[in-house]
C-alpha cells in the first residue's frame, strides 16, 4: 500500500514553502507520492473551503517539486480537461524528462461548467474529453505523425517531443460515480475517488473486478483521497473537522450507499470519507482501507493546512510506522 498527500497549493495557505518544503519533508518521512487538484477559475467548495481564490497550477507545481525531490510519486487528483491535449502531452513528456518516470495523470470530467464556458468549450461533453485526452495522450506518447479525429479533438500528422521518459504515463480515472469506476475498468490503468464511503467503494470495486474479469484487462489500481486530522485524541483531531460540512456533502452526493438510517446524521456514518483520531485510531483506519482494496491512499490536510508540517511529522513517526510493522508482520 502506498501513501500520499494532498498538497496546499490552493486557498489562503497555498505558499512556496509548504509545498516544497513540505514535499521534501514528505520524502524524509517515507511518503511515496503528492498530489494536486486542478481548476482553471477556481470558486471554493462553500461547505469545504474557505472563500480564497488562490490557485496555483496543477502541472506547473509538480514540476517545480518534482526538482527539488527524488523519489515522490506526483500525480494529479484529478486534472481537468479545459487543456487542449496535445498541449496536456508536451507539458507532461517535459516533467517526465526534468525529473523522471514519476508523473501520474489521474482526470476528472470536473464539477463546474463556467471552467469551460471560459476556453470556448462549454458545449462539449466533459466524460468524453476525458476519453479523448486518453486515447490521444496513449498515442502521441508512443508514435509519430499521429492523425485523429474523434468529433472532439481532431489534427494531423502531429509529432510530440519530447515523449516521456519511460514511454508512457498512468492515466487514471477520478471520480466516485458508478459511471466513474465502470471507465476506469474500461480504458484506464488506477480509480481514485475523493470522498466516498467504504461501502459504495466496495461496490464500485466489486463492479470493475467483474468487468476487468470479463474482459481480461488489468485491475485498475485503486486510490482515494480522504479528509484526515490525526492529533494526539479523537476529539482533539474531530474539532479541526468540518463535520456538518461532510454531512452535508454526503447527503447529496448521488449514488452512494446511505447508511441503514437512510442519511449521513454522524461522524460514524462516514466511514471511509475521513480519517479522523489519534495515532493507533489513524492506523486501525487505514486497515479498513487496505481491506477494502485501496491500494494508494492520500491523506487530504485541506482543514488543517495551517498545520501542514506538524501533520507530516506525526503521520511519517507514529501512523506509516506503525502501520507498515503490522503489514510486516502479517
Amino acid at each position: 500500500m502506498k501513501f500520499g498527500l494532498l498538497l496546499p497549493h490552493f486557498g489562503e495557505e497555498a505558499s512556496r514553502e509548504k509545498l516544497l518544503e513540505g514535499s521534501k519533508l514528505a520524502e524524509e518521512k517515507g511518503f511515496d507520492s503528492v498530489w494536486v487538484r486542478d481548476h482553471l477559475v477556481f470558486e471554493p467548495h462553500g461547505e469545504m473551503e474557505k472563500p480564497n481564490r488562490t490557485f496555483y497550477d496543477a502541472l506547473t507545481t509538480l514540476t517545480a517539486i518534482g526538482a527539488v525531490t527524488e523519489k515522490l510519486e506526483l500525480g494529479t487528483g484529478s486534472l481537468i480537461p479545459f487543456r487542449h491535449p496535445l498541449v496536456t502531452a508536451l507539458m507532461a513528456g517535459t516533467i517526465t524528462q526534468l525529473v523522471g518516470p514519476r508523473l501520474i495523470l489521474g482526470f476528472g470530467a470536473g464539477t463546474f461548467d463556467h471552467e469551460f464556458e471560459a476556453v470556448g468549450w462549454g458545449d462539449l461533453n466533459r466524460v468524453e474529453m476525458v476519453r479523448s485526452n486518453a486515447e490521444i495522450l496513449k498515442r502521441v506518447f508512443t508514435e509519430n505523425d499521429v492523425t485523429y479525429d474523434d468529433g472532439i479533438f481532431s489534427f494531423e500528422n502531429v509529432t510530440i517531443e519530447p515523449k516521456p521518459v519511460g514511454g508512457r504515463i498512468p492515466f487514471w480515472y477520478c471520480g466516485a460515480t458508478p459511471a466513474s469506476a465502470r471507465l476506469a475498468a474500461e480504458y484506464a490503468d488506477g480509480w481514485m475517488p475523493g470522498r466516498i464511503s467504504l461501502r459504495t467503494m466496495e461496490k464500485r470495486i466489486a463492479t470493475m473486478r467483474d468487468m476487468t474479469d470479463a474482459s481480461g484487462r488489468p485491475m485498475p489500481t485503486v486510490a482515494v483521497i480522504p479528509p484526515t486530522s490525526i492529533e494526539d485524541t479523537r476529539e482533539e483531531a474531530l474539532k479541526h473537522v468540518n463535520i456538518p460540512g461532510l454531512l452535508a456533502w454526503a447527503n447529496k452526493a448521488r449514488f452512494t450507499v446511505k447508511p441503514e438510517s437512510g442519511s449521513f446524521e454522524t461522524v460514524e456514518d462516514l466511514e471511509g470519507q475521513l480519517i479522523v483520531g489519534d495515532p493507533e485510531q489513524a492506523v486501525e483506519e487505514i486497515r479498513k482501507f487496505e481491506a477494502t482494496g485501496v491500494e494508494h491512499l492520500v491523506f487530504d490536510f485541506r482543514f488543517k493546512f495551517d498545520r501542514f508540517f506538524e501533520q507530516i511529522e506525526l503521520l511519517g513517526t507514529e501512523v506509516l510506522p506503525k502501520f507498515r510493522q503490522g503489514q510486516a508482520a502479517a
